[in-house]
């Protein structure tokens, strides 16, 4: 049975608890209902956002979910159609026999919110303890104030931020060679349609993040996943994946790669350009750790479009890992041609990025506090990183832990043999403790013995330390 199906039987069920209760009345938490109906996380979010939008519950954050006011009846319809229309839509192949794809449960269950009762490991955006939030405050009240916030901005984005993220970027770019797009994800799912024609191979890292799992598939792209060693993506597996599929796209992440750690080294980028250059490949360099660099994270390797005079790489940046989910800017940066086909397809997607939302992006990072806030974060998440480590060695072992990244968000952890990431996941929630299965990072099935865990979305470092250990007693039952 697919999450679809069982979140809908789940929401049947759940609704017919609820409907004769009084207004006002708590729900169950989201862990009680992983342990009373033993389904996923990701099921117990989607029925009640089925339920939240039937308007039979109401979520209150920090208190919990309730029975709402009761409401007028409306009429209800019979959808059932529709499932046979998209399901003929979703076998409306290409001329190569792909079809796309929109099933994102992984992705999905990176952007699940928490029970008030459930410190979340799982998330990947800053707590708000974390986030800069005077500083964003401020730059938005400021740039309500600004006439030309409100009128049109350039399809490539705002002059200044383009000329901010080429220097922020470096390797001699300059705003020509800059669009502004609407964060990492938004600008890697357009430049996978905008490169890729449905059916092509396009070469991925394995394992990676579910975003890009999802964003090829969506394009009706063929992944072919490469691994990696503690380098990152391995050359010699790369350049016989591009001999053998002829792809003409790779994506990689340079630095503290989400799952893994594994950062590129400047040799191994040196490889992977000249691979690339030989089969004439686009490299897609997802560069979102960028401004994530840990206090004690010493010299690391520039991007690899720095050193690309010839146009290899397509270069991603943004700014909302750093600053708030909502801060929702970031920025594509290429050489040559692609620009142009870029900026078409950036159009066609989403037109351009709001003008509010640029100024106040480049308000914050022009601000006299924006390094220094950078620092700050990189001190927090330092302090968080060797929380974070000193549990997992403890309660999983010190072998769990193959990469300790100096920056990022998150550490990879090897299960011992007898576990299964996905069924500690499960158990985890049921004690109070939402982290990431590994399963959900591979595009194909895998029993992955690992479990990702993120120590920025919970509210300090000792709730981190705390949900951590709270998982021996799960490990023990297992």
């Amino acid at each position: 049975m697919n999450d679809s199906s069982s979140s809908q039987e789940l929401a049947g069920a759940l609704a017919r608890e609820i409907e004769g209760l009084p207004a006002g009345t708590r729900i169950s938490t989201h862990r009680e209902l992983v342990r009373r109906f033993g389904v996923s996380a990701t099921t117990v979010s989607q029925a009640l956002a089925l339920l939240t939008r039937r308007g039979l519950i109401i979520s209150r954050p920090g208190a919990g979910t309730f029975r709402s006011e009761a409401r007028p009846v409306t009429r209800v319809g019979d959808t059932s159609w529709q499932e046979a229309a998209l399901e003929l839509t979703n076998r409306i192949d290409s001329s190569s026999g792909t079809p796309r794809g929109f099933k994102t449960p992984a992705l999905l269950g990176t952007l699940s919110t928490s029970g008030p009762d459930v410190v979340d490991l799982n998330g990947g955006y800053l707590h708000p303890q974390l986030q800069p939030l005077a500083t964003l405050g401020s730059a938005l009240s400021r740039t309500a104030r600004r006439s030309e916030a409100w009128d049109r901005p350039p399809v490539a984005g705002v002059t200044a931020l383009r000329d901010w993220f080429a220097s922020d970027i470096g390797g001699g770019l300059g705003r020509h060679d800059i669009l502004i797009c609407g964060a990492g994800q938004s600008a890697l799912a357009t430049t996978l349609r905008a490169l890729g024609q449905p059916g092509d191979p396009v070469v991925i890292e394995s394992p990676t993040y579910p975003g890009t799992i999802a964003a090829a598939h969506a394009a009706g792209l063929r992944t072919i996943p490469v691994p990696l060693d503690h380098e990152g993506i391995r050359p010699d597996y790369l350049d016989e994946a591009l001999t053998r599929t002829r792809a003409r796209l790779v994506i990689v992440q340079p630095l503290f790669q989400n799952p893994t750690g594994a950062s590129l080294s400047v040799g191994r980028q040196d490889e992977i350009r000249a691979i690339a250059r030989r089969h004439g490949v686009f490299v897609i360099e997802d560069d979102f750790a960028r401004h994530m660099l840990h206090a004690d994270a010493g010299p690391t390797p520039p991007p690899m479009i720095a050193d690309d005079p010839d146009g290899t790489v397509v270069h991603i940046r943004s700014l909302t890992k750093v600053t708030s989910p909502n801060l929702r800017v970031g920025a594509l940066a290429a050489r040559g041609p692609v620009m142009a086909r870029l900026r078409s397809a950036h159009v066609i997607d989403t037109m351009f990025v709001p003008a509010p939302l640029q100024y106040t992006a480049l308000d914050v990072v022009t601000a006299a506090g924006w390094k220094r806030a950078l620092a700050t974060l990189g001190s927090a998440l330092e302090h968080r990183r060797k929380v974070a480590v000193e549990a997992v060695s403890a309660t999983f072992g010190p072998q769990a832990l193959a990469v300790v990244p100096h920056g990022g968000y998150h550490l990879w952890v090897a299960l011992p043999g007898h576990l299964d990431g996905g069924q500690l996941a499960a158990a985890a929630l049921a004690h109070g403790v939402s982290l990431t299965p590994g399963d959900n990072y591979y595009p194909t099935d895998s029993s992955a013995p690992h479990v990702r865990i993120s120590y920025v979305a919970a509210p300090s470092a000792a709730d981190v330390d705390g949900a951590v250990r709270r998982l021996a007693s799960v490990v023990a039952e297992q």
